[in-house]
């Protein structure tokens, strides 16, 4: 797999994490006022659980940003020390694109 495609899981995996992290935090709301001392040292178990993975999300969005950010920067230099070289691969996508959005 290409950077690319590996960021783009990520940031995928990331998001999905979220989405389950916000619903367990919903379910545990929602079951705060049922009692029971196993439930209790469950739902505390659970929350430490989810604040670990709280901290991992920030960390590895952190990690995908800083990734992100160091690509955007090397195309910046590539595209600048070789403007025509940029200028050829843009026509030819572009070509390529229009050939195949002609097709349909």
């Amino acid at each position: 797999m290409d950077n690319v495609s590996v960021d783009a899981t990520k940031e995928q995996l990331i998001a999905d994490f979220k989405t389950v992290v916000a619903d367990a935090e919903a379910l545990l709301e929602a079951t705060a006022d049922q009692g029971g001392h196993e439930l209790t040292a469950l739902r505390a178990k659970a929350e430490a659980s989810l604040k670990t993975a709280k901290a991992r999300i920030v960390s590895e969005q952190a990690a995908l940003f800083a990734s992100t950010k160091e690509a955007v920067k090397a195309t910046d230099v590539y595209v600048h020390e070789n403007p025509w070289t940029a200028v050829g691969v843009a026509a030819a996508i572009g070509l390529l694109v229009g050939l195949l959005s002609g097709r349909r």
